[in-house]
Order: C-alpha cells, then sequence, then structure tokens
C-alpha cells in the first residue's frame, strides 16, 4: 500500500500477519472467555481486512510493472 493511502497507526503487511498467526493460536488454545474470545476474533478480522488490502495493492502494483491492466487482472486470478 502506498503511504498516502495508509492509515498513519495501520500496520505494515508483516506485523499485520504475526499479530494475527498470535491471534489464531491464543484462539485455538482455548482458555479465554467468550468476551476476550470474540474481540480476538473481532481483531482478527480487522488483521485480515489490512493483510488483504496490502497484498491487493501488491498485485496492483505487480501488475502495473507487468502492463497488464486491472481488468485483465481480475481475470488471471
Amino acid at each position: 500500500m502506498s503511504t498516502d493511502t495508509t492509515a498513519a497507526n495501520e500496520p505494515s503487511f508483516e506485523a499485520a500477519r504475526d499479530e494475527l498467526t498470535d491471534v489464531v493460536r491464543r484462539l485455538e488454545a482455548g482458555g479465554t472467555t467468550l468476551e476476550e474470545s470474540l474481540t480476538l476474533w473481532e481483531r482478527g478480522e480487522e488483521l485480515a481486512a489490512i493483510c488483504q488490502r496490502w497484498l491487493d495493492a501488491a498485485r496492483t502494483r505487480l501488475d502495473a510493472a507487468r502492463g497488464i491492466a486491472p481488468e485483465d487482472s481480475a481475470a488471471n486470478e
């Protein structure tokens, strides 16, 4: 993602991925209350969306570098 479209406090892809991994680990381990589990799940959803935005932006940059129009990119997925 470019810095002009990134929220100032949004983590990097790697940081979001690492935190998401930790959230999944904690949910799989169990031992949390229902409320804690829901909070972890919600955070996981946020982190997954952040990672997806980074991946989408990376795809756009790669397609641009390869000279592929955005509508052609969707056909290649």
